[in-house]
């Protein structure tokens, strides 16, 4: 089981909601996670418009993705989301904190024109390390 630990370096910022730096030891296992994203069961973009809706659909993608290989949340050192509108960041950390709790594993959001469906609002990606 690989040992992680969060850390900020002296005189930078330390934020509350999510981890500026892991340190990873131990670890005998990667995971590369693809941007999961809302699907339908055929593969189309579910629940067009929601954000809440999508971002609950994508975290609980990537908890499979995670869990599939032999891992859990609480593995995942890295997440980048990618969101079609910088307005739903607020959204997106309230449910982000359900899935890994008050600090999440470092984090990067980043607002991009569009997604591979023009109805998907967000995509999250992510690295774990068991």
């Amino acid at each position: 089981m690989a040992k992680i630990e969060r850390y900020a370096a002296k005189g930078v910022f330390d934020p509350p909601a999510y981890s500026q730096a892991v340190k990873v030891t131990e670890g005998k296992t990667l995971l590369f996670i693809s941007g999961q994203v809302a699907y339908t069961a055929d593969g189309g973009a579910a629940h067009p418009g929601d954000f809440k809706t999508q971002a609950h659909a994508a975290l609980r993608a990537l908890k499979a993705q995670v869990e599939a290989g032999g891992g859990t949340m609480a593995d995942i050192v890295k997440i980048t989301t990618f969101v079609t509108d910088m307005r739903y960041r607020p959204d997106w950390a309230a449910v982000r904190q359900e899935y890994f709790g008050s600090q999440t594993p470092p984090s990067t959001m980043v607002g991009v024109t569009s997604l591979a469906a023009p109805e998907w609002l967000i995509e999250i990606e992510a690295i774990a390390v068991l």
